[in-house]
């Protein structure tokens, strides 16, 4: 179809900046060549940054950037940038500590003014029209009248944005202990939503790097008023509207402290990372439920994520079109009251009280969200079924409900695939399979896992972030290589072949030679082949992605006990000692921080198979949960530093080693747990 305004993003191949392609505002990538005309015709830029699920940034597009009288304030005033935040989270991190230094909030759409040189002097989220218009002509004005106060307040902001990045390595050796991560975790509790789970505030973002780390602190050291804490927090999860019951997966946060109402954006590395926890929650406690919601994840995944070549999409929209054609959040995931008595006839009273079709479920201009609060045994109780006929209805409401969305107006794909979200979702896969030993979950894995060693990674040893119809155009980050490091270990542990585990190692000494710091100890975001911002960034801190940096240090630790390399434990030692005081004082943004503090600070077991039933042995033990190991095997010979020596004929023999010093080999996984378990 024609239209009257095309700019610059017509060429990406992001398709949040292909949204904006036909904007009349004068749109141009994050590149060397617009940044150049920024210095070289002394204007100052607008920096605007989102992503394609964001309902905020389609707002502010349809009332601002789609507007003729403030694109043409933009087009006079500035050269316009708008950038893919998951693309380019390297931009999205410098401008975001800006704003937040600014406002004190940051979130996106992320909106900001800066000096030709990039140095930002204003930002900001969401803008109402009126308000961004104002803006712009009151700084447009400043820079030609008094350009010094710009410039001042810039220096400023980025002496700021430096101390805010500043690490400054820590000289104390004395041992990590236990008590440590005790007291963090005891502080943390007084945070807890002691009636919804998760944390206590809204919106509620499910942090799924806070669930692993917890799981594993009880598994070390048993706490019942955790326990609970996660069994409600991941139940009312599964049973709370951010659940999609129909399709499977997880919104990305409720608006609300009860779980009921999402924000309808379904992303990538929500799903692959609660797949895990979910998963290892099952292995422990044997519930239904979890099982349940790890099948049903998985499915849509596969149905409404995967492509082709074995890679998988960024997300799903907020917004889709209603029946009348208007375009809403949520319109593709509610109900109406008419709409279900319609379909689902006489089983209506009973779909209604499951899914709570009342006071309880309503959201807005009489839509439903699906909502759970009660188990299959009270609901079938109640109505004098059984659960096994309950649950043959919800799985017959389900499949209709199912092919009855099909045919509502889908919202939009992000399309474009990460080598990072990917590696959450290979490591969900294979998190999965070894919970389950579905044939389905390794294929799924192993197909990914080859296209990003295949595809993604090149000749030089490095990685590419992104890709998208055949072609890759961005050098990676840090979080990639961490991420996928930390996928092929976990794949080696599901199918012992080495080449997965040499794999990691490759990357994570490509990693040493173009991202590691010196001075700090620690790692950059970009490495060294990048273009310079105007700083480089060290991302510490857990959020809804572990920090790259935790990642990288949990790796290290791993990767020493497979290879007796000395360095990788110094510098993971040394990485966790930076960040000790910040992971006591704030636990819940440090959670990963803590679970390589109780690598340290307890017992962790080298688990070695070596013999013609490897590899079953290997399955039965990774049924269990118990995430203070590593495990490696063979079949046959290995020149593995923990396999060496250890393959005997016609024998499977397990051994069980803490620092390479291992105990009398076994040939019973049931006598392998029990030496598995540490007491603090």
């Amino acid at each position: 179809m024609p239209y009257e305004h095309t700019n610059d993003l017509i060429r990406e191949s992001s398709p949040y900046l292909l949204q904006h392609a036909h904007n009349p505002v004068d749109w141009k990538p994050w590149k060397p060549e617009t940044l150049e005309k920024a210095v070289r015709e002394n204007r100052l830029m607008v920096v605007s940054i989102g992503y394609a699920a964001c309902h905020w940034c389609h707002v502010m597009e349809k009332e601002s950037f789609e507007n003729l009288q403030v694109a043409e304030v933009m087009n006079d005033g500035y050269i316009n940038i708008k950038v893919d935040r998951e693309e380019r989270p390297d931009v999205d991190q410098v401008y975001m500590n800006a704003v937040q230094l600014m406002t004190g909030q940051g979130g996106w759409p992320l909106n900001v003014i800066t000096l030709p040189d990039g140095r930002p002097v204003w930002g900001g989220t969401y803008f109402p029209k009126d308000r961004w218009t104002n803006a712009l002509r009151q700084i447009g004005e400043l820079f030609e009248q008094q350009p010094e106060k710009l410039r001042e307040y810039a220096d400023k902001m980025e002496k700021g944005l430096r101390s805010l990045e500043a690490i400054i390595p820590q000289t104390d050796r004395t041992p990590f202990s236990f008590l440590q991560v005790r007291n963090a975790v005891n502080r943390w509790k007084n945070n807890f939503d002691k009636v919804n789970g998760g944390p206590d505030r809204a919106p509620k973002f499910m942090m799924p790097v806070n669930l692993s780390f917890l799981q594993h602190y009880i598994f070390e050291n048993p706490d019942k008023e955790i326990e609970d804490h996660l069994d409600l927090t991941l139940t009312k999860m599964a049973y709370g509207g951010v659940y999609d019951h129909i399709g499977g997966g997880f919104s990305r946060y409720s608006v609300d402290a009860k779980w009921h109402i999402p924000h309808f954006e379904k992303m990538l590395y929500d799903n692959g990372q609660l797949v895990s926890v979910y998963a290892n929650a099952y292995a422990v406690t044997g519930k239904e439920l979890y099982k349940n919601v790890v099948y049903e994840t998985l499915d849509f995944v596969r149905r409404e994520l995967t492509g082709e070549e074995g890679t998988f999409y960024s997300s799903l929209d907020a917004d889709s079109a209603n029946e009348n054609g208007e375009v809403e959040e949520g319109a593709f995931y509610t109900w109406t009251k008419p709409e279900l008595q319609k379909l689902l006839l006489t089983d209506f009273p009973l779909f209604r009280d499951y899914y709570n079709i009342n006071d309880h479920g309503l959201w807005e201009k009489g839509n439903y969200v699906l909502i759970r609060n009660k188990g299959n045994r009270e609901i079938a109780e109640k109505h004098g079924l059984t659960e096994t006929e309950l649950s043959e209805k919800v799985a017959f409401w389900k499949s209709l409900l199912l092919e009855t969305r099909t045919r509502r107006s889908r919202p939009q794909l992000d399309d474009k695939v990460l080598t990072s979200w990917n590696a959450i979702m290979l490591k969900g896969y294979t998190d999965a399979y070894k919970i389950f030993g579905e044939p389905s979950f390794l294929e799924a894995a192993l197909a990914n896992a080859r296209f990003l060693t295949g595809s993604q990674l090149r000749p030089d040893g490095g990685l590419y972030r992104n890709y998208k119809n055949g072609k890759s155009s961005i050098n990676a980050y840090l979080e990639d290589y961490a991420i996928l490091t930390d996928a092929l270990l976990s794949l080696h542990e599901a199918t012992l072949d080495e080449h997965w585990l040499m794999t990691a190692k490759k990357l994570t000494d490509y990693v040493f030679s173009h991202f590691y710091d010196e001075q700090s100890n620690m790692f950059f975001f970009t490495s060294d082949k990048d273009l310079p911002l105007i700083m480089r960034s060290i991302e510490t801190s857990d959020n809804v992605i572990p920090a790259s940096n935790s990642i990288m240090a949990t790796n290290l630790f791993v990767l020493s006990r497979h290879f007796d390399e000395r360095h990788y434990a110094k510098t993971a030692e040394q990485m966790l000692r930076n960040m000790t005081t910040n992971a006591e004082e704030h636990p819940s943004f440090h959670a990963n921080w803590l679970k390589l503090m109780l690598y340290h600070s307890s017992n962790f077991y080298e688990v070695a198979v070596a013999g013609e039933n490897a590899i079953k042995k290997v399955r039965e033990l990774n049924r269990n949960y118990s995430p203070n190991k590593l495990v490696t095997g063979a079949t046959g010979d290995s020149e593995l530093p923990l396999l060496q020596n250890r393959f005997v004929e016609d024998k499977t023999l397990i051994y069980v080693c803490v620092n390479f010093s291992c105990k009398l080999p076994v040939g019973k996984v049931s006598d392998v747990l029990p030496q598995l378990r540490n007491n603090p």
